[in-house]
């Protein structure tokens, strides 16, 4: 071998030497091996990234796009039955009856909207307006010592009219009822505690009538079909559900202020009942007043005279 041959070999075992000292160096450092340019990353750092991506996006669609929860299945609204849902598909505004009168001896003007309700519900606020044909109407919310006399006028004058109490009244005066019935008068359901109807719920409604009317059937084995809606406030709702229960809802096209028990005079509140008078008057009468029981026997004298007719409800 030449020298320039054992120069070259020397140069190149001392470059293997310091290429694999290096070598060693490099791996006591780092005893990681760096991944090549556009390897793809271990499968822990790549989930780890993912999901550090995905956070903010996934919170902002879950924020817009999350469903609502459903509610407990205890404390889920149930089923409303098919009767209930037809009667909350009509409206509940409330509406007062009131009626304009007139010096014509004419039908007054009544509240348009009711009388389009009462139309539809065939409830009604005077009879037959063909004739000279009269209605009488008391309301019996409680006894207050006068109805034994509007009973003797009546019977004394052959007239028939109709009596809408209370479960109150039923309760406290079963004698008073059940004369009333026996002697041919009309008895009408006034509701047992006398709520405004619009202001309670539908089964409400139902057994404030129902309770009445079943007391009045125990006592005296009889139906109720009249309502007189307390205070005169309604609904279309209520004249609807009253109406499916058999009941005619009766209004009035003759009153006045006479529910304070002593308020006006016999001969004021004639003079009022017979000035207000037309064909076909339904009159409303609270018999808790005593002038009302003490003009009655005249007022129905002078009715008579100008040619009026005493009718039942049920003659309308």
């Amino acid at each position: 071998m030449t020298k320039t041959h054992k120069k070259m070999a020397l140069l190149l075992t001392l470059f293997l030497v310091l290429l694999g000292s290096g070598c060693l160096y490099s791996r006591s450092v780092d005893n990681r091996t760096p991944a090549p340019v556009g390897a793809e990353p271990k499968q822990e750092q790549r989930q780890s990234t993912e999901n550090k991506q995905a956070e903010l996006p996934q919170k902002q669609q879950e924020e817009t796009e999350k469903p609502a929860a459903e509610a407990p299945e205890d404390q889920q609204k149930p089923a409303i039955p098919a009767e209930t849902t037809k009667a909350q598909d009509v409206s509940n505004e409330k509406y007062s009856w009131y009626f304009k009168p007139n010096d014509q001896h004419l039908l007054p003007e009544v509240n348009a909207k009711g009388k389009e309700l009462l139309d539809q519900y065939q409830g009604i606020y005077h009879g037959d307006t063909s004739g000279k044909n009269i209605y009488l109407t008391f309301d019996e919310g409680y006894e207050n010592g006068y109805t034994p006399m509007i009973l003797d006028a009546l019977k004394a004058a052959n007239v028939k009219a109709a009596f809408f109490i209370t479960g109150d009244y039923i309760r406290r005066n079963p004698e008073l009822v059940q004369r009333m019935a026996n002697e041919g008068h009309v008895v009408g359901n006034h509701t047992d505690h006398h709520p405004s109807l619009p202001s309670v719920d539908d089964a409400t409604l139902r057994k404030e009538l129902t309770s009445l009317s079943d007391a009045y059937k125990q006592l005296t084995g009889r139906e109720m079909s009249y309502l007189r809606p307390p205070m005169g406030e309604y609904s279309a709702r209520t004249l609807k559900i009253t109406r499916e229960m058999g009941y005619t809802n009766v209004f009035w096209s003759v009153a006045m202020k006479d529910w304070i028990p002593d308020a006006g005079t016999p001969q004021e509140h004639q003079t009022m009942v017979m000035s207000r008078l037309h064909n076909g008057a339904l009159i409303l009468l609270h018999a808790v007043n005593k002038a009302n029981a003490e003009m009655l026997p005249s007022l129905i004298e002078e009715c008579r005279q100008q040619g009026y007719q005493f009718k039942a409800l049920d003659e309308r």
